[in-house]
């Protein structure tokens, strides 16, 4: 059997490689990505993309996604669509229009359509209150088919700093059996730099309480590049967090991009790590994490063997869309709340990013949409290609030629010239049939995906973080 005939299990780090290699790109959890999104996509195109596909499409399950924007205090690297408040009254008002975009998307769903996924992301959603929790989930209850078996797949991000153990009892009666929670780095100064206190104790008593309450899976968020990290600071952070044994863990690099994100203005440049140390923590951390038991499975994310998102890799699967790697991409995705992005019938529909627009969208009665994009037949094979080679680091050219009858080799002969470096370098193996991204490829298969990307040709740099 050679090479091309098998799944390459293993992933490695190969510094050369990288520096060569690390520029910057998409982490592609949408293609095209959203700074392709326009603004003569609005409400009107929306519904009727909704209503003439969902005319025809009622049995198909359906993935929900609402978006609380609402921290109680700023954490200085953030780059979310986020409001810092302590004002708690603040979502009640925003819960009055949520419930109002609700109910005119629901309208446009069929009753009888499946919540097989959901996830509540932000900001903080455990920024709501108890009696707003319940509000919510009561408002979409009202309005959609929701799952009260073990078939559901209901997922929120929670701040161990507010996720009391009756909070997570709560969440866990009101249907969620997935958490993630950000932890980013367990070091006092490294928090205190980036405003963000957190005593692993407290991250250690929330992944107990969800553990004891049966959660399907608890995934936390690591960042390094953070200020004042070092290898050896992030080596003993990493040891606390994976004696925690959480199912996931997300590793991300800290993009410094002020100039896009103003909170981060308050981290001093000075005090981040430097490229090299970077590189030597990333090393670090893929070797540790591995040691430990856990499948490197693509763009910053591991699991332990037996989670589903690496049983889903293994048996080709595995898919990804907004929220990351899921085993539901098949679903339809409703995404309410501001920012929040839809991609129903391979049409992409956003939401105002701007919380008074929106207010005053649904005021008007409209769907609180922006912008959007509609696929077209070479967004659609290019999506398939960068799906297969993110989630499965390979790609079958006859699958491609037969989904959408075209011939592989001379509808991306350009594409495939530019990978011929690629080769060269190993980070791709070829033959005739197959790509497949080699173990020092796998780390860089942002770059291998940015190949096939039509649409970043006409893109500047700036949009995106590093690959690496």
């Amino acid at each position: 059997m050679t090479v091309l005939n098998q799944q390459i299990a293993e992933v490695q780090f190969d510094l050369d490689l990288i520096k060569k290699y690390n520029l910057t790109g998409p982490r592609y959890t949408s293609y095209p990505t959203a700074v392709v999104f326009n603004d003569s996509y609005r409400e009107k195109q929306h519904k009727e993309n909704l209503k003439t596909y969902f005319d025809e499409s009622k049995d198909k399950p359906l993935s929900l996604y609402f978006h609380i924007p609402f921290c109680d205090t700023l954490c200085f690297f953030c780059a979310c669509n986020k409001i810092a408040t302590k004002k708690r009254d603040k979502a009640d008002t925003y819960l009055d229009y949520l419930e109002k975009e609700i109910e005119m998307q629901a309208a446009l769903v069929p009753k009888q359509r499946v919540v097989e996924q959901m996830h509540f992301g932000g900001g903080t959603p455990t920024f709501l209150t108890h009696p707003q929790l319940k509000r919510l989930m009561a408002m979409i209850e009202k309005h959609f088919n929701l799952l009260h078996d073990d078939r559901r797949d209901y997922s929120i991000e929670i701040d161990p700093r507010e996720a009391a153990p009756e909070t997570i009892q709560l969440l866990v009666d009101l249907g969620f059996n997935r958490f993630s929670m950000g932890v980013q780095d367990v070091q006092e100064k490294v928090q205190k730099a980036v405003n963000r206190i957190q005593p692993i104790e407290l991250t250690a008593d929330a992944i107990n309480m969800c553990r004891t309450n049966g959660a399907k899976s608890i995934n936390v968020d690591l960042i390094y590049g953070l200020p004042h990290q070092t290898y050896e600071s992030f080596k003993d952070t990493l040891t606390q967090v994976i004696a925690l044994s959480p199912d996931r863990l997300s590793v991300f690099n800290y993009a410094h991009l002020p100039h896009l994100f103003m909170p981060q203005k308050r981290i001093l440049e000075a005090d981040l790590p430097s490229a090299d140390e970077k590189l030597s923590i990333l090393k670090m951390t893929i070797q540790d994490l591995t040691d430990a038991g856990y499948v490197y499975i693509g763009m910053d994310h591991f699991a332990k063997p037996d989670d589903e998102l690496a049983i889903a890799q293994k048996n080709g699967s595995l898919q990804r869309n907004f929220q990351g790697y899921t085993t539901h991409a098949e679903c339809d995705l409703l995404a309410m709340g501001v920012s929040s992005i839809s991609l129903i019938n391979d049409c992409f529909s956003q939401n105002n990013k701007n919380l008074d627009a929106y207010y005053q969208q649904i005021e008007l009665g409209q769907i609180p949409i922006m912008k959007g994009y509609q696929l077209n037949q070479d967004d659609r094979i290019r999506k398939q290609i960068i799906q297969d080679l993110s989630c499965h680091f390979s790609l079958d050219k006859s699958k491609i030629e037969n989904l959408f009858d075209v011939d592989f080799n001379d509808y991306f002969s350009t594409e495939l010239y530019q990978l011929k470096s690629f080769e060269q370098d190993g980070l791709i193996k070829t033959d005739k049939d197959k790509i497949i991204v080699s173990a020092q490829g796998r780390l860089l298969i942002r770059n291998i995906c940015m190949v096939f990307d039509y649409h970043l040709r006409s893109q500047t740099e700036q949009k995106f973080s590093k690959v690496i």
